[in-house]
């Protein structure tokens, strides 16, 4: 997935903070909670509007039919579906629910329907719900408990799979259902760990299914619906295979996949099912991100992901060795591939460093690139927006580090610094667009290095496993090595930086402050990790097992005391400069407690620390309200600490 122990009242953890350390506790706009954050000016809140009314829209599904786009956008507090039936049409709005709609699927049968999953206060438990477009009404198609992920119709039949947690809230088992009957759902597979389903045969009697151990690893199968039997796809005793992406090929007699088997990359391949043979099909230097073949399995389209940009080949199946490129609008990042039923045209959503998130199609024939949506900017001119810029740094074991440069237009001085982390820690920092950056960079006059440190996506098995384990801290190295960058460059000001992170940027943020607390201004923790073994213990039971192979397993004594002496808590003393700590009260990958422990040892060290919790939120602000009061404490935050 790229994609408890017992806790202590929240409520009573932040009453005993806000007593303890004498800030100011009260209730903000909605469910916000506030500790020591002062009002937002009306001038930087003026400031900001635009920037916050920025939006973006999303490729979700073509409708049954095929003709129209099913996108996901936000008119209001969250993003919610709509359809689209022709380039530039009017965007009708099909739901309106308080809780954002992460994904949706056309149902091929064509019942008229549409699959939709939603969660509620960003706690992950995902269900999927079947609405019906004439009337607007919804009706939850599974146990509205547990968690679902990967829903598929099948081709003919009505049927649908998913995976589900509700057998013991830890491994995902395969189900399928006739359609969207809650009562007719039926176990295929008990499963243990992480399963996903990737496509249904063409006789829908079987499904292509992934278990995926960890980034590093996974392994394909061929499940058959009626028995329950799984047949692995190339097995390879002793390998660790990770698979970006499969899908059956034409007949059913092969499967186009992703892989970075035997090399460096993850390149497409075909297999055999019958004989085993394989053939790799792009043997390029660079990984293969998305897949997709049309219905009627003649032709093939996928996705590279070339230093952090995205390129589009399309090919027929009978021959892709002969892929030919889509030319797209623009250097971005692209995704959502999807042919529509008559195979004559691809969707794709398209991010660019100036430009939000649309929705486009490719004709398959000519080529032609088609933009279906134009997304708001919220009255801001894109000239205005800065591209980055690609550079690379040496690092302490002479490796050299990727980062996208961003520089103000302006400048009457050597300027002041953002460096914000990626989360993933196996993300990657790409060039799609990101409002608050160019925020930084326009308003703030910052200069803002988003770095690929060691561990990242996109550079192959070799760097993403270089912070597995024991290797942790070898990432925070990179940071430093990033300071002592940019100390170099006459343009920036070493003497003003600030660190930024999300979830394990996050942790990163706290890292770096402190073993770099003399080099920065200050730094803003968005549900971060800050304590390994508390993280292992308490992040969602269905989701622990792939952290351990990431982080280290917390069970074994002599990595838990690694573990212990690494992590933000133990060491917090040395945190010496402003900290804001942001945290959703739902989270189920890191628990807010993660959140309150680090506020609370801050600050009984003495420490000056912001802290905002959304009672409404998970794993980051998904509702607009939220999300605009934090990036405005944010920017306050900023003024104050590394403006000044």
């Amino acid at each position: 997935m790229r994609h408890p122990a017992l806790l202590v009242p929240a409520s009573s953890v932040l009453v005993l903070l806000a007593a303890c350390a004498g800030t100011s506790r009260h209730a903000g706009e909605g469910t916000l909670v506030l500790e020591g954050i002062p009002p937002v000016p009306a001038e930087t809140a003026a400031r900001l509007a635009p920037y916050q009314n920025t939006r973006g829209a999303a490729f979700a599904d073509w409708t049954a039919a095929g003709d129209g786009l099913l996108v996901l956008t936000r008119f209001a507090e969250t993003a919610q579906l709509h359809e689209v039936r022709s380039p530039g049409a009017y965007r009708k709005q099909l739901t309106f629910l308080r809780e954002p709609v992460h994904a949706a699927a056309s149902d091929p049968a064509r019942r008229g329907g549409i699959y939709i999953r939603t969660d509620v206060g960003g706690g992950e438990f995902y269900q999927y719900h079947w609405l019906d477009p004439a009337t607007g009404r919804t009706r939850c198609v599974t146990d509205g408990k547990s968690r679902h992920e990967s829903l598929l119709p099948a081709r003919r039949n009505g049927m649908i799979a998913y995976v589900s947690t509700r057998r013991n809230g830890k491994d995902f088992d395969i189900y399928v259902q006739d359609g969207p009957d809650p009562a007719s759902a039926r176990l295929v597979k008990e499963a243990a760990g992480h399963w996903s389903i990737l496509d249904w045969s063409d006789d829908d009697a079987r499904l292509l299914v992934m278990h995926t151990i960890s980034i590093n690893e996974a392994r394909l199968f061929v499940l058959d619906i009626a028995s329950g039997d799984a047949t692995e796809i190339n097995p390879a005793p002793g390998k660790k295979i990770a698979y970006e992406a499969a899908r059956f090929a034409p007949g059913r007699g092969a499967v186009f996949y992703a892989s970075d088997e035997d090399r460096e990359f993850v390149t497409l391949a075909r297999c055999d099912l019958a004989t085993g043979a394989k053939t790799i099909l792009d043997p390029v230097e660079w990984n293969v991100e998305a897949l997709a073949v049309s219905p009627d399995g003649a032709r093939l389209a996928y996705a590279i992901n070339k230093e952090g940009a995205s390129e589009i080949y399309l090919a027929d199946t009978a021959a892709p060795e002969k892929a030919r490129a889509v030319r797209l609008p623009a250097a971005g990042v692209a995704s959502g591939l999807s042919f529509d039923p008559a195979g004559t045209r691809l969707a794709f959503s398209l991010s660019t460093s100036v430009s939000a998130s649309d929705v486009y199609t490719a004709d398959v024939a000519t080529g032609e690139v088609v933009r279906w949506t134009a997304s708001e900017l919220g009255g801001l001119d894109p000239a205005g927006f800065v591209a980055p810029e690609l550079v690379r740094y040496r690092t302490f074991d002479g490796r050299e580090i990727p980062a996208w440069y961003y520089r103000p237009r302006t400048s009457a001085g050597p300027c002041p610094v953002i460096i914000s982390i990626h989360g993933g820690p196996e993300g990657q920092a790409r060039p799609s667009f990101n409002p608050l950056v160019q925020y930084w960079v326009a308003e703030l006059g910052a200069a803002v290095l988003l770095p690929n440190v060691r561990g990242s996506t996109g550079y192959g098995k070799t760097y993403l496993r270089l912070d597995n384990g024991m290797l942790r801290e070898d990432s925070v190295k990179d940071i430093g090595a990033l300071l002592d960058w940019l100390a170099a460059r006459s343009e920036l000001d070493a003497s003003r930086v600030a660190v930024f992170g999300g979830s394990y940027g996050g942790y990163m943020v706290l890292a770096s402050m402190i073993r770099y607390g003399d080099r920065l201004a200050c730094g803003i923790d968005i549900v971060g990790i800050s304590n390994f073994v508390t993280f292992l213990e308490r992040t969602e039971a269905y989701r622990r097992d792939l952290r351990r192979v990431e982080y280290g397993d917390e069970r074994d004594p002599a990595m838990r005391r690694f573990l212990i002496s690494i992590s933000p808590t133990t060491r917090a003393a040395r945190i010496t400069r402003p900290l804001f700590v942001a945290q959703g009260a739902n989270d189920p990958r890191v628990p807010r407690s993660e959140a309150e422990q680090i506020v609370a040892t801050v600050r009984r060290n003495g420490g000056t620390v912001w802290y905002l919790l959304a009672r409404d939120e998970g794993h980051g602000f998904a509702k607009k309200t939220n999300r605009d009061f934090f990036t405005s404490a944010a920017s306050v935050f900023l003024a104050r600490y590394l403006l000044e």
